[in-house]
């Protein structure tokens, strides 16, 4: 493949004595849609985000977009901004409309001046179908809609690669879809995607990799057709098997 945007090489990484992620190798090529998903404490939240600096790893390598992650290239806002983020919660200041949200990091990292920031969230707004509620505040706004606001202030950005840690978990079951059909869309647009989710339905519609992990390995990489109608392993199936059925 390619120069993949996301490289781990041979990854280590413990929190005190708990062996978090082991031995993790995984490549990650620009335009792919890679669903990681596994039982709790699998390890894949940790993996995320490690592949924006949040967690460093103690063995092995972790390269994104062509750089090994060190502290001088942490260092760089320019790169941490290649990097787009969409956590579990939303995170939006609360005392800021929707516009002023995803206005404030282009206009304070990547230094645009505050018309052309101002066009371009209300433009990341009507994309994420929020063209309404670009005044509103946070507290006005449903949950699905926050975290909309979210996804729009990580694109505004003009991320390389976007990376979702279980997007949908904070919300309630009829906000999901609308954040889902996002996600869906944008997978659709050629982003560069990691998503951490339980949320089946989507990995098996928009993802092309399956990345299934249990107890801090990677036990399956393949499709996503393959993972859900064979999986190899007796792992893959119980989880497969537990949250289909559930």
């Amino acid at each position: 493949m390619a120069d993949p945007i996301v490289e781990f090489r041979g990854v280590g990484k413990w929190f005190g004595p708990l062996h978090v992620l082991r031995d993790v190798t995984l490549s990650i090529a620009a335009g792919s849609v890679v669903v990681i998903c596994g039982p709790s404490g699998s390890g894949k939240s940790t993996l995320l985000r490690c592949i924006n600096g949040l967690e460093r790893v103690q063995k092995g390598t972790v390269r994104v977009l062509g750089r090994e992650l060190s502290d001088r290239v942490l260092a760089s806002s320019d790169f941490r901004a290649d990097i787009g983020m969409v956590f579990q919660r939303f995170s939006l200041y609360p005392h800021m409309s929707a516009l002023a949200n995803v206005t404030l990091a282009p206009r304070l990292v990547r230094r645009i001046a505050a018309a052309d920031a101002e066009e371009r969230a209300r433009r990341m707004l009507a994309r994420v179908g929020l063209a309404d509620k670009v005044d509103a505040y946070p507290g006005q706004l449903s949950g699905g809609q926050q975290q909309r606001v979210a996804i729009a202030r990580a694109l505004v950005m003009e991320p390389k690669v976007m990376l979702f840690d279980e997007p949908t978990s904070a919300l309630d079951p009829e906000m999901i879809r609308e954040v889902l059909d996002v996600m869906r869309d944008l997978a659709g647009s050629g982003m560069t995607m990691v998503v951490v989710t339980h949320e089946m339905g989507f990995a098996h519609e928009a993802a092309d990799r399956i990345v299934f992990m249990d107890e801090g390995e990677i036990v399956e990489d393949g499709s996503a057709d393959s993972f859900f109608t064979s999986p190899a392993t007796a792992r893959a199936q119980r989880f497969l098997d537990k949250i289909l059925h559930h």
